[in-house]
Protein backbone atom coordinates (compact mmCIF):
# COMPACT_ATOMS: atom_id res chain seq x y z
CA UNK A 1 0.00 0.00 0.00
CA UNK A 2 2.74 2.42 0.94
CA UNK A 3 4.59 1.71 -2.33
CA UNK A 4 1.47 2.46 -4.42
CA UNK A 5 0.91 5.72 -2.59
CA UNK A 6 4.45 6.95 -3.31
CA UNK A 7 4.26 5.79 -6.93
CA UNK A 8 1.01 7.68 -7.54
CA UNK A 9 2.30 10.74 -5.67
CA UNK A 10 5.48 10.80 -7.77
CA UNK A 11 3.45 10.49 -11.00
CA UNK A 12 1.25 13.44 -10.01
CA UNK A 13 4.29 15.48 -9.04
CA UNK A 14 5.99 14.73 -12.38
CA UNK A 15 2.83 15.67 -14.28
CA UNK A 16 2.46 18.91 -12.32
CA UNK A 17 6.07 19.90 -13.02
CA UNK A 18 5.71 19.25 -16.75
CA UNK A 19 2.53 21.36 -16.95
CA UNK A 20 4.03 24.31 -15.06
CA UNK A 21 5.41 27.06 -17.28
CA UNK A 22 9.14 26.97 -17.92
CA UNK A 23 11.27 30.00 -17.09
CA UNK A 24 11.54 32.67 -19.77
CA UNK A 25 14.41 32.22 -22.18
CA UNK A 26 15.91 34.69 -24.64
CA UNK A 27 15.40 34.17 -28.35
CA UNK A 28 17.96 31.89 -30.05
CA UNK A 29 18.63 34.54 -32.67
CA UNK A 30 19.38 37.21 -30.05
CA UNK A 31 21.65 34.78 -28.23
CA UNK A 32 23.53 34.09 -31.46
CA UNK A 33 23.92 37.81 -32.20
CA UNK A 34 25.39 38.30 -28.72
CA UNK A 35 27.75 35.40 -29.29
CA UNK A 36 28.89 36.92 -32.60
CA UNK A 37 29.49 40.26 -30.89
CA UNK A 38 31.58 38.69 -28.14
CA UNK A 39 33.72 36.59 -30.50
CA UNK A 40 34.33 39.00 -33.41
CA UNK A 41 36.24 42.20 -32.68
CA UNK A 42 34.64 45.38 -34.01
CA UNK A 43 31.19 43.84 -34.53
CA UNK A 44 28.20 45.67 -33.11
CA UNK A 45 24.56 44.58 -32.93
CA UNK A 46 21.93 46.97 -34.24
CA UNK A 47 18.16 46.91 -34.61
CA UNK A 48 15.97 43.85 -35.01
CA UNK A 49 13.28 44.15 -37.66
CA UNK A 50 11.27 41.67 -39.72
CA UNK A 51 13.03 38.58 -38.38
CA UNK A 52 16.45 40.11 -39.16
CA UNK A 53 19.14 41.46 -36.86
CA UNK A 54 21.26 44.20 -38.38
CA UNK A 55 24.95 44.03 -37.55
CA UNK A 56 27.82 46.36 -38.42
CA UNK A 57 31.55 45.88 -38.89
CA UNK A 58 34.24 48.04 -40.52
CA UNK A 59 35.07 45.32 -43.09
CA UNK A 60 31.51 45.13 -44.45
CA UNK A 61 29.21 47.73 -45.94
CA UNK A 62 26.15 45.83 -44.66
CA UNK A 63 25.80 42.77 -42.46
CA UNK A 64 22.57 41.02 -41.45
CA UNK A 65 21.68 37.89 -39.51
CA UNK A 66 18.45 36.29 -40.70
CA UNK A 67 16.63 34.38 -37.99
CA UNK A 68 15.11 30.93 -38.59
CA UNK A 69 12.10 30.81 -40.89
CA UNK A 70 10.32 28.25 -43.06
CA UNK A 71 13.21 27.94 -45.54
CA UNK A 72 16.43 28.43 -43.55
CA UNK A 73 17.77 27.72 -40.10
CA UNK A 74 19.88 30.89 -40.11
CA UNK A 75 21.11 33.16 -42.87
CA UNK A 76 24.07 35.53 -42.95
CA UNK A 77 23.96 38.31 -45.56
CA UNK A 78 27.01 40.50 -46.08
CA UNK A 79 27.77 43.25 -48.58
CA UNK A 80 31.13 44.71 -49.56
CA UNK A 81 31.72 48.23 -50.80
CA UNK A 82 33.83 47.12 -53.79
CA UNK A 83 33.40 44.81 -56.73
CA UNK A 84 36.36 42.69 -55.59
CA UNK A 85 35.99 42.24 -51.80
CA UNK A 86 39.11 42.49 -49.65
CA UNK A 87 40.42 39.46 -47.72
CA UNK A 88 39.21 41.08 -44.48
CA UNK A 89 35.63 40.88 -45.79
CA UNK A 90 35.97 37.18 -46.66
CA UNK A 91 37.53 36.54 -43.25
CA UNK A 92 34.66 38.31 -41.48
CA UNK A 93 32.02 36.31 -43.37
CA UNK A 94 33.92 33.06 -42.73
CA UNK A 95 34.28 33.75 -38.98
CA UNK A 96 30.62 34.67 -38.59
CA UNK A 97 29.50 31.64 -40.63
CA UNK A 98 31.71 29.34 -38.57
CA UNK A 99 30.08 30.59 -35.36
CA UNK A 100 26.52 30.51 -36.72
CA UNK A 101 26.66 27.08 -38.35
CA UNK A 102 29.23 25.47 -35.99
CA UNK A 103 31.64 24.52 -38.76
CA UNK A 104 35.44 25.00 -38.65
CA UNK A 105 36.54 28.44 -39.86
CA UNK A 106 38.94 26.96 -42.42
CA UNK A 107 36.04 25.20 -44.16
CA UNK A 108 33.82 28.28 -44.24
CA UNK A 109 36.71 30.45 -45.48
CA UNK A 110 37.34 28.01 -48.32
CA UNK A 111 33.66 28.03 -49.31
CA UNK A 112 33.38 31.84 -49.13
CA UNK A 113 36.53 32.40 -51.20
CA UNK A 114 35.38 29.81 -53.71
CA UNK A 115 32.03 31.56 -54.16
CA UNK A 116 33.54 35.07 -54.39
CA UNK A 117 36.23 34.03 -56.87
CA UNK A 118 33.80 32.28 -59.21
CA UNK A 119 32.10 35.55 -60.09
CA UNK A 120 33.48 36.76 -63.38
CA UNK A 121 33.40 36.24 -67.11
CA UNK A 122 32.83 32.47 -67.11
CA UNK A 123 30.21 32.13 -64.35
CA UNK A 124 28.64 35.59 -64.48
CA UNK A 125 27.77 37.98 -61.68
CA UNK A 126 25.31 35.65 -59.91
CA UNK A 127 26.86 32.46 -58.51
CA UNK A 128 25.26 29.79 -56.31
CA UNK A 129 27.42 27.11 -54.69
CA UNK A 130 27.18 24.54 -51.91
CA UNK A 131 30.02 23.72 -49.57
CA UNK A 132 29.83 21.62 -46.38
CA UNK A 133 25.99 21.63 -46.48
CA UNK A 134 25.93 25.44 -46.70
CA UNK A 135 24.19 27.31 -49.50
CA UNK A 136 26.29 30.24 -50.72
CA UNK A 137 24.91 32.84 -53.10
CA UNK A 138 27.30 35.51 -54.39
CA UNK A 139 26.23 38.49 -56.48
CA UNK A 140 27.92 41.62 -57.69
CA UNK A 141 27.07 44.82 -59.49
CA UNK A 142 29.35 47.41 -61.06
CA UNK A 143 30.30 48.82 -57.67
CA UNK A 144 29.44 46.27 -54.94
CA UNK A 145 29.53 42.56 -54.10
CA UNK A 146 27.38 40.55 -51.69
CA UNK A 147 27.24 37.04 -50.29
CA UNK A 148 24.49 35.11 -48.55
CA UNK A 149 25.32 32.00 -46.50
CA UNK A 150 22.48 29.79 -45.28
CA UNK A 151 21.50 26.24 -44.41
CA UNK A 152 18.12 24.77 -45.30
CA UNK A 153 15.70 23.51 -42.65
CA UNK A 154 15.79 19.98 -44.05
CA UNK A 155 19.53 19.56 -43.38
Amino acid sequence: MNFRFWLIASLFLTAACSIAPSPARADRCDDLAGQLKSQIDGLSVGKTAANTIYLSHPAAKQLMLGCPNRKFTFELIAGADSRKPKPAFADLVARASAIIFTIPKADTLKGVNRCLKRMGILHGNDVRTRYRRLNMHCTRTKTTAAISVSRGNDE
